[in-house]
């Protein structure tokens, strides 16, 4: 009996956990979505979420280690899609936008305020960079390239170009679907621009 009362409770506890953290976690979406991160603090962050600040500081230590929270789970998320796609030809590394893609459409406000000047700029960066090692790896591995130089540069140029038509597409609403816009970047990457001329 005892186990059981202490089970209802600990699942109480947990549940009362994610509820918080979850307000948390939008209300500092909403704000960031007005002003940048070193502009908020934590007192009106915890007035629009409606929690004291003690229950606040018990789960993060201030505004920006709550921004890290949010952009870890992200970082890691997107990290888990690339290292589950062993990419051997075009028809792989397809999917495997699309399925980024379609992630980024899923949590389409978090990523939108994230890569705004808002968000923190290193987010960005830290984004870059793994889908950088991840395409060096791939592209070595499978001997796309043989110039390891020459590979760094076309993975920075994929990388970079990919990021910024997925900010401009966040920013103009999504009006293409994430089919469309993987296809859009795989033929870029693939083709460049040349291949658009009529």
């Amino acid at each position: 009996m005892k186990k059981e009362v202490c089970f209802l409770v600990n699942s109480k506890v947990d549940r009362r956990v994610k509820y918080t953290r979850m307000v948390l976690k939008e209300s500092l979406m909403k704000l960031l979505n007005e002003k940048p991160i070193n502009t908020i603090t934590v007192k009106e962050l915890c007035a629009l979420a409606d929690v004291n600040r003690s229950t606040f500081y018990s789960h993060y230590t201030d505004q920006s280690d709550l921004l890290s929270k949010i952009e870890e789970e992200i970082i890691h998320d997107m990290n888990d899609t690339l290292m589950s796609y062993n990419v051997t030809q075009n028809e792989d590394a397809l999917v495997m936008i699309e399925k980024i893609v379609e992630y980024i459409a899923a949590n389409s406000d978090s990523c939108r305020i994230l890569l705004s000047e808002n968000g923190d700029p290193s987010f960005r960066n830290r984004l870059m960079m793994i889908a950088h090692d991840y395409t060096m790896k791939t592209s070595m591995n499978q001997n796309m390239m043989i110039d390891e130089e020459m590979t760094e540069y076309a993975s920075w140029f994929a990388v970079s170009g990919s990021i910024h038509v997925l900010e401009s597409w966040l920013k103009n609403g999504m009006n293409k679907s994430p089919k469309q816009m993987a296809e859009m970047i795989n033929h870029l990457i693939n083709k460049g621009l040349a291949s658009f001329k009529a």
